[in-house]
């Protein structure tokens, strides 16, 4: 075989191809999949890319999942982790109606005697424990209040509808924010965490797709 016909199909089978299969929270689809992913399919078009949306934080070798998308915090140690975000925050937010009949928190154990909208992780998953730092200070609340659900939006449609306060990432809440549809609270509470990562376990050889996943989405 010639060198030349050699290289060429060596650079058939390296060229990426295949299905990807992938594990993401709701709340990273906008955030971290959907700006790009309009390029990845222009770039990479022998890849399918099966993704599933599913705040549960499923086991993603369990799973069959070629690779997976969360909180640094949420990861098992033996992952390889890949930054796929900026930093973010959180914003304790709430409606000008409600704090008509709710004087405003000045410290996370004032939490106890507001209204609060709990976010379940998935169907049958644990509920979030609001967490907070401010200096050496950290804590998490395991807040009350009169609504649990599994989706962001629902959370955000609630607080507007002063049904309680909520616990949300800022960039969500921008807009209420600037219009005062929203008034955040516990703001030098809630300080910048490092985002998102997608990971995957060892391999000794990575499928190409991923790999062209991975290039994609790393910051």
């Amino acid at each position: 075989m010639s060198g030349k016909l050699s290289t060429s199909l060596s650079g058939l089978r390296d060229k990426p191809a295949g299905r990807v299969r992938l594990l993401i929270p709701r709340v990273a689809g906008a955030a971290v999949i959907g700006p790009k992913l309009a390029r990845f399919t222009r770039e990479y078009p022998d890849v399918l890319l099966d993704i599933t949306a599913d705040d549960s934080r499923a086991d993603i070798v369990a799973g069959g999942f070629d690779a997976g998308i969360h909180f640094g915090e949420y990861i098992q140690k033996d992952m390889i982790a890949v930054r796929v975000s900026k930093d973010l925050r959180a914003a304790i937010v709430g409606s000008p109606g409600y704090f008509k009949s709710y004087t405003k928190p000045k410290a996370p154990r004032d939490l106890m005697s507001h209204r609060c909208i709990n976010f379940r992780h998935g169907h049958g998953g644990d509920i979030y424990r609001w967490e907070f730092e401010k200096g050496r200070k950290s804590l998490s609340v395991a807040v009350n209040g009169p609504l649990i659900v599994d989706d962001v939006e629902l959370v955000i449609g609630a607080a507007l509808d002063g049904i309680g306060l909520a616990f949300v990432g800022e960039d969500k809440v921008e807009q209420y924010l600037s219009k005062g549809t929203l008034i955040r609270v516990l703001d030098d509470w809630c300080q910048p965490f490092p985002g998102f990562f997608l990971y995957y376990p060892s391999r000794r050889q990575q499928p190409a797709a991923l790999s062209a996943l991975i290039d994609t989405l790393r910051l």
